[in-house]
């Protein structure tokens, strides 16, 4: 049996198969690659709207429930507390969209590449045909972001950007975020009505009677569609990260063939070791190096 070192895909390695005289030499990278960022028409329109909703909604939250609200303590611990949240929910959501998913090197499969591994006897190798790239192990390509991507979950237009081994930190603390200032604004929402249903409504807003109500249903519709969704999403990729399995292996239902991890290694993994309050900070990097996978293997 081989080690997981010499394993990568189940097919014969045949030199004609490879063709490495077909890949070019892979680009220099130049200092305007510093910034991963995907140009895609559709996944950037999904940002922006992303960012819009999130700005509706402090706008909603600040001038319509919390300003005019009598209660000082109560409109500044809400407003500290939602601004925070969305705060947190906005820079998640930028650092997974423009955070190298972990790509594979672009046109690595060259021959002098191929030569430096010197693979053994019986060790069989899989080159991508569409970024002529040297797939490892649990990668998959991504026909958007047209690169293959480590341990890929799914490419997600709202981010702009695959969820892969090196963001899934930053996506899922989105998700996490997003359900929580949606969450919060529902509540806020419910004592608003109730508020102004036992006192006048011209003293709730600022605003007239109407565009009050019109604003605080768009704003109800709108964080119960993103609680629902987030909170599923948010649901799915723990349970992805404690089974150390992604959406596109899961769906393709795809062989184990990586060593089995306790569910607390496999959140070390993605979050950072040891565990801390950097867990919930998307501006933390993941340390990875510092964990002992084989400690906590199963």
């Amino acid at each position: 049996m081989k080690s997981p070192a010499h394993r990568t895909r189940d097919i014969e390695r045949q030199p004609g198969y490879l063709k490495p005289e077909h890949c070019a030499p892979p680009p220099p990278r130049s200092s305007s690659d510093a910034m991963w960022f995907i140009r895609d028409g559709c996944g950037i329109t999904c940002s922006v709207i992303t960012w819009f909703l999130v700005f509706y909604a402090e706008f909603v939250v600040v001038f319509v429930m919390l300003l005019p609200a009598k209660n000082v303590v109560y409109s500044l611990f809400n407003g500290v507390l939602f601004n925070g949240l969305a705060f947190l929910a906005l820079a998640s959501h930028a650092k997974a969209m423009c955070t190298d998913p972990g790509a594979v090197p672009k046109g690595n499969a060259t021959k002098e590449f191929i030569e430096s591994l010197q693979l053994k006897p019986g060790q069989v190798v899989y080159k991508c045909p569409k970024c002529c790239s040297i797939k490892p192990d649990r990668a998959h390509h991504c026909s958007v972001c047209k690169r293959c991507i480590r341990k890929m979950d799914h490419h997600c237009p709202w981010v702009n950007n695959c969820v892969g081994e090196n963001n899934q930190k930053y996506f899922v603390l989105f998700t996490m975020y997003i359900a929580l200032i949606s969450l919060h604004a529902l509540i806020m929402v419910a004592f608003h009505f109730f508020f102004c249903f036992e006192a006048d409504w011209g003293k709730c807003s600022g605003f007239s009677p109407p565009a009050t109500v019109i604003l605080l249903i768009l704003l109800s519709f709108e964080g119960l569609l993103f609680l629902i969704f987030t909170a599923v999403m948010f649901g799915t990729q723990v349970h992805s990260i404690c089974s150390d399995e992604t959406g596109i292996e899961q769906l393709k239902k795809e062989e184990r063939r990586w060593a089995k991890k306790s569910k607390w290694m496999n959140m070390k993994v993605v979050f950072g070791h040891p565990f801390s309050i950097a867990w919930l900070s998307p501006f933390a990097t993941p340390d990875h190096g510092k964990a002992d996978i084989y400690q906590y293997i199963v």
